[in-house]
């Protein structure tokens, strides 16, 4: 008996706050403006994605202490942006990351639950750390975590935050005119809890919301990441777009569920992916190349090789060989805030490597920059590109894909317009929306039926 087709999940990652935008292109828009966020929104909606990804930058990334502008800086509030979604879309998944180092459980509670009230039941919540003391900076703490006591306040961020969204039923609100009774429980919302991090008490405010508890995602890759996905969430952001790579990570996070008591269909993984459409193949590979360069900028490529150098190369051609200088390996980075750094745990071995595959391939810093940076993950005509994307999730590489488009707000337009509609004939992702909320898009259930069934009858 042949395996049964599996259904392909689609979402959009709106791309600001990294250096896949092209924002130099003439076709790109406002990355703060609402019409931006709405034109995304509508496209990522008619092509029947699951959700609308936004990532988080708490602080704005600095070179030699100026502000990093070559890439795309700043991002409104995401809470502000996703309520206003919610009101010029009806299915779209409002998906937003929020740091567990900085925030507070409650306030962070109350605000997905109103966002799930708000947009009838389409609200997720990636949950991420924060790894560096320059972005404490900001908060009232200040400094960071180790990264074991991250992941520790993460999971018991999230454990309190469920509480919070638990300390409702879903059946207290009575509302009855001729009774006069609005509420059946007068200890609706009562928490507790005590623990490591927070030792709180008191009334959760808002009622419970129609998915029960926002939709969870989670985007680390280490170990304590990968180990926290399989305890808590419901879904996966990584980062393994390559085939062989994507099923070794399908293959260990699925494999980890067990012994949490959850069982593969209760997480998906979803890749970010890049992506260039053409009418043909060769097309499609020559705009690529395109795209590539204007990603990387003579200026950009030598900021980005000072990642590794951790060194001032200003004076250096980008259009000339590498630095014969080695790379300064102190603990001082003049990239803050930036996830780069954290790439190259060894410089020193890096530069040798670097340096001779650019001796053999005759490559420039800027060259070598754009071949060995984040190529683009689908590149061909719109039916290859959807044979791809097809064969990866029936091979176990993904259970669907978080697409990055380069240009905002009308880079998925070409997708939905061309690629969707050739999936769709696949019999691998749908013609319409068959439920409500996220979870049903997602084809996960919700933490408490009987909540739900009386919510819908009330």
């Amino acid at each position: 008996m042949s395996k049964p087709l599996k259904q392909i999940h689609l979402a959009a990652h709106f791309p600001g706050v990294n250096n896949t935008t092209v924002w130099s292109d003439p076709e790109a828009g406002s990355h703060i403006e609402f019409s931006s966020f709405a034109h995304f929104a509508r496209t990522a909606e008619r092509a029947r994605f699951d959700f609308l990804f936004l990532a988080e930058g708490l602080r704005l990334r600095e070179q030699g202490g100026q502000i990093y502008d070559l890439d795309v800086v700043g991002r409104p509030d995401t809470f502000t942006v996703l309520s206003a979604l919610a009101a010029v879309t009806e299915h779209l998944g409002l998906t937003g990351t929020i740091n567990s180092t900085f925030n507070e459980p409650y306030e962070v509670a109350r605000q997905f639950a109103a966002l799930d009230h708000l947009s009838g039941g389409r609200a997720a919540w990636n949950v991420v750390t924060s790894w560096d003391a320059f972005t404490g900076e900001n908060f009232r703490r200040g400094g960071f975590l180790p990264q074991e006591d991250r992941y520790s306040r993460a999971k018991e961020f999230l454990a309190t935050a469920n509480e919070l969204f638990d300390s409702w039923r879903g059946d207290e609100i009575l509302a009855d005119q001729e009774s006069g009774v609005f509420l059946g429980d007068a200890k609706a919302g009562a928490f507790t809890h005590r623990g490591r991090h927070f030792d709180i008490e008191g009334r959760f405010d808002v009622p419970r919301s129609p998915q029960g508890r926002p939709v969870i995602f989670q985007a680390g890759d280490s170990e304590e990441g990968r180990e926290f996905a399989a305890q808590a969430a419901d879904a996966i952001f990584s980062r393994y777009a390559a085939r062989a790579e994507g099923q070794a990570f399908y293959q260990d996070v699925k494999g980890r569920l067990a012994r949490h008591g959850r069982t593969p269909d209760q997480l998906l993984i979803l890749p970010a992916a890049t992506f260039v459409l053409g009418d043909t193949d060769a097309d499609a590979q020559e705009a690529a190349r395109v795209v590539r360069r204007q990603q990387v900028s003579g200026a950009t490529a030598i900021k980005h090789l000072e990642f590794v150098w951790n060194r001032d190369l200003s004076a250096y051609d980008p259009d000339g060989p590498l630095p014969d200088i080695d790379p300064d390996p102190g603990e001082h980075t003049v990239s803050r805030g930036r996830a780069q750094v954290r790439m190259y745990r060894d410089p020193l071995a890096t530069a040798r490597e670097w340096r001779e595959l650019a001796a053999a391939r005759g490559w420039s810093i800027r060259d070598l920059v754009i071949e060995t940076g984040n190529r683009q993950s689908f590149v061909g005509s719109p039916g290859t590109v959807a044979r791809t994307i097809d064969d990866f999730v029936q091979s176990d590489a993904a259970d669907g894909f978080i697409l990055v488009p380069h240009i905002t707000p009308g880079g998925l337009d070409a997708f939905a317009d061309k690629v969707v509609p050739l999936l769709q004939e696949r019999g691998v992702y749908r013609t319409e929306y068959e439920g409500s909320t996220l979870r049903d898009h997602l084809g996960l259930a919700h933490p408490d039926a009987d909540a739900r069934d009386r919510l819908a009858a009330s």
